[in-house]
């Protein structure tokens, strides 16, 4: 049977049955499993039909009518711009990155495609600003949200959302990593991170790393993996959250003095060695409280005499709580 006659009974039968699975498919056209897959990704790459779900669940429907067909010719600059910075995940779970990312965006804002990539480049230009040799500087932050800071270095590797674009790529990959305890997501956030941490050590003369510990309870604890595959043969510092009777995580936490008061009676150094400098790595950083805790007890106990922090992603304003991590 013709290719293109093929083509049009699966979106005959897809709009007949409102959606279809790729066994449905396979058995009404009476064709293999991997001819029947050409097939799809002709019609989703033209956006005839789209995809959810995901193995062994996937069903595939007509695409709603509301989707655009953008026919800006991107240049290869803004495509390789888009691929390195620009993510975005639907509202039904559906990852995009890059240009595809941006339509996707684009489609749900129901904007322009050029003319938002052209906006979407000005503002991320604004928020690199805060960055040198690829960090953010936090520092600044703590000393106007806290009157002691035990930190003597504070480096982000982005800030978790920007103004009108929401969430960054490193957003993005650790909202999934923790809450949607996505492994794949997981195992971007790794790879993303790595060879940042990996530089930084590679700039300072840290003799030891701690990593703050998780404060809910989850399956696969992402502090738990960074501990794994990123401390670089450094020795570890023991810290350690208390158990009490009721957990209460610092996210849930609105105001400062209650995360303060958490941190303080939920974290114990429990390490009797002592260092020079240590790197001290959290995945978020909204308050502070946490990382300003732990530096204070390193300190307190005489266990080094320099704390440089590190979060993977970090609030832009002062006292910003990012409640979803």
């Amino acid at each position: 049977m013709p290719k293109s006659n093929t083509k049009q009974r699966i979106i005959d039968y897809i709009s007949s049955n409102k959606e279809a699975s790729p066994r449905e498919l396979s058995q009404f056209l009476e064709i293999s499993p991997q001819a029947l897959f050409r097939h799809l990704k002709t019609l989703i790459n033209n956006n005839s039909i789209e995809k959810i779900g995901s193995s062994p669940r996937v069903f595939y429907r007509i695409s709603s009518p509301s989707e655009k067909k953008h026919s800006d010719i991107v240049s290869n600059e803004d495509t390789l711009f888009l691929e390195k910075n620009f993510y975005f995940v639907s509202p039904i779970g559906q990852s995009y990155s890059g240009l595809d990312a941006m339509k996707a965006w684009c489609d749900r804002q129901n904007l322009p495609l050029q003319k938002t990539i052209n906006e979407y480049k000005l503002t991320l230009a604004k928020y690199d600003a805060y960055k040198l040799d690829s960090f953010i500087d936090g520092l600044e932050k703590m000393h106007s949200t806290f009157k002691s800071v035990f930190l003597d270095s504070l480096f982000y590797l982005d800030f978790y959302a920007i103004e009108r674009f929401g969430k960054t790529k490193l957003g993005y990959y650790l909202l999934y990593s923790k809450q949607g305890q996505s492994i794949s997501f997981m195992n971007q956030l790794i790879t993303e991170v790595k060879p940042y941490i990996q530089s930084l050590i590679n700039k300072y003369s840290f003799d030891a790393i701690a990593f703050a510990p998780p404060t809910v309870k989850r399956d696969t604890q992402i502090m738990k993996l960074l501990e794994e595959k990123c401390s670089f043969g450094l020795k570890k510092v023991k810290v350690e959250k208390l158990k009490t009777p009721i957990i209460v995580p610092q996210k849930t936490l609105s105001k400062l003095q209650d995360r303060i008061y958490n941190a303080k009676n939920s974290m114990i150094v429990s390490e009797k060695s002592s260092f020079n400098h240590i790197l001290l790595i959290d995945d978020a950083v909204g308050s502070g409280a946490t990382l300003n805790e732990i530096a204070f007890q390193i300190k307190d106990k005489n266990i080094a005499s320099k704390i440089t922090g590190l979060a993977l992603a970090g609030s832009f304003k002062g006292f910003e709580v990012i409640s979803e991590v």
